[in-house]
């Protein structure tokens, strides 16, 4: 059996991160963020892709795909499980080819879970996170404006793409966490996946 991904996508701040938790605990999907992964790989010692990694980060651009696409295919392989989140990816129509080129045999696509949250909110939210200390060096307003023009331009046409396949699953991303997952767990159940204490 193929491994089953939902990809989640949202603004910087609409609370991918909170409910990707909630959702590991509830349905016992593999929580997986494309970020963690690349600055997890970052670090490793003797990493081949490393360097490159810091680079593109510290200049603000993207990793390549098949670099991010093999590190999620590994921490797949590492975890022994079937079932799978994939926060923060596909961000953009490189992302996407990639993906569909290197990984679409190889998974199956359940749906994209893809949380709305105006701009103001989310930016609040950022600012509340790096205020408390997220120790997130981009969660200041100027980072944020380049994080959200990237969001608007380079996400929202994946989501137009998934959405034309009927594979989006929309949730009101501001009320609270709960309310919100309470509107999450209906897109897994529609699918007739069970929490795991059923």
């Amino acid at each position: 059996m193929l491994p089953e991904v939902v990809f989640v996508l949202g603004a910087p701040g609409a609370g991918k991160g909170t409910q990707c938790t909630f959702i590991s605990k509830e349905f016992g999907f593999i929580h997986l963020s494309a970020g963690d992964l690349l600055r997890e790989e970052r670090q490793r010692p003797g990493s081949e892709y490393g360097e490159m990694i810091e680079e593109k980060i510290r200049n603000g651009e993207i990793v390549p795909v098949e670099v991010t696409c093999s590190l999620i295919h590994k921490a797949m392989e590492k975890s022994g499980k079937s079932r799978f989140l994939i926060d923060g990816f596909p961000r953009n129509k490189d992302n996407l080819e990639g993906w569909e080129r290197v990984m679409s045999d190889k998974t199956k696509l359940l749906f994209v879970l893809f949380f709305e949250c105006s701009r103001d909110l989310c930016t609040d939210r950022c600012l509340g996170r790096g205020a408390a200390g997220s120790g997130r060096s981009d969660d200041n307003i100027e980072s944020l404006k380049k994080r959200f023009n990237t969001y608007l331009n380079d996400t929202m046409p994946i989501i137009d793409h998934y959405d034309k396949q009927g594979l989006v699953c929309r949730v009101n991303a501001e009320v609270s966490p709960q309310e919100v997952f309470a509107d999450v767990e209906k897109c897994f159940t529609a699918l007739g996946i069970q929490s795991i204490d059923k």
